[in-house]
């Protein structure tokens, strides 16, 4: 068991880790290609027409699993947190760093095509709803986020900074998640659900889950090559870097 786990912790090291993303990142980036190809043609043409949306609904097979992403991607940037404070890892920061621009490019993304379906269905572009304020509070740690480190120079320190506000930030997730079940809230509950069957058709849910997929194949893609940007960047005088950075 102990050598099994110092085997999976000398990942930690950027030397090791390098590598390593650069032979995995072909294979997300693929998989990311195929799943959102697929995920798209079933939401747009093989899933039916809703009953009582119409074709405005479709906008959920972008909707939802952003949704779901940006709020999974600060999990993930939390537990780096968490990783790099305990244990003083480089790795951690760096990952940090890496995910939060496609965090944010999702907690948009999904402000943006929810205004776009709620105009339709509530009459307005926005409306300051419990789950809605929460997700945009969500948008803005990551900007948070990524200005904090930028306004720091010393790496370790921006990611020590960086780290705490993504513990903080991190009770958001929970008011996300449970705001339409705890407050009078316009927003629809959740259409799919680990306890229960889900509310909608089986080539809707494919068509998400699809998409759902896709995005974290895009996601892992995206942070891989961000964090061998940022390790060549904070490793130059590394002798490694120098015989890894022509590849």
């Amino acid at each position: 068991m102990s050598r099994s786990l110092i085997n999976w912790f000398k990942f930690a090291s950027p030397a090791t880790f390098y590598p390593l993303a650069g032979r995995v990142i072909p294979f997300f980036a693929a998989a990311a290609v195929l799943l959102l190809g697929a995920g798209l043609w079933t939401g747009l043409a093989v899933a039916p027409t809703d009953a009582q949306q119409g074709e405005g609904y479709r906008i959920i097979f972008v909707h939802v699993p952003a949704s779901w992403m940006s709020m999974f991607i600060y999990c993930v940037m939390a537990f780096w947190a968490a990783l790099g404070l305990a244990f003083n890892t480089r790795l951690s920061g760096m990952m940090m760093s890496a995910l939060a621009p496609t965090g944010a490019m999702f907690a948009f993304l999904s402000l943006w095509t929810g205004s776009f379906w709620g105009k339709p269905m509530w009459g307005a572009w926005w409306v300051w709803d419990a789950r809605l304020t929460s997700q945009l509070i969500l948008f803005f740690l990551y900007l948070g986020f990524i200005a904090l480190q930028a306004a720091i120079d010393d790496p370790r320190r921006a990611d020590k900074a960086g780290a705490i506000l993504a513990l903080v930030g991190v009770v958001n997730i929970p008011i996300i998640y449970f705001s339409v079940q705890w407050w009078n809230t316009l927003h629809q509950g959740a259409s799919v659900s680990m306890t229960k069957a889900p509310s909608m058709a089986h080539v809707m849910l494919l068509g998400m889950l699809l998409m759902a997929f896709g995005f974290w194949a895009y996601t892992i893609t995206m942070a891989l090559m961000r964090v061998r940007c940022i390790i060549l960047e904070r490793e130059l005088t590394s002798e490694w870097v120098k015989r890894n950075a022509m590849e």
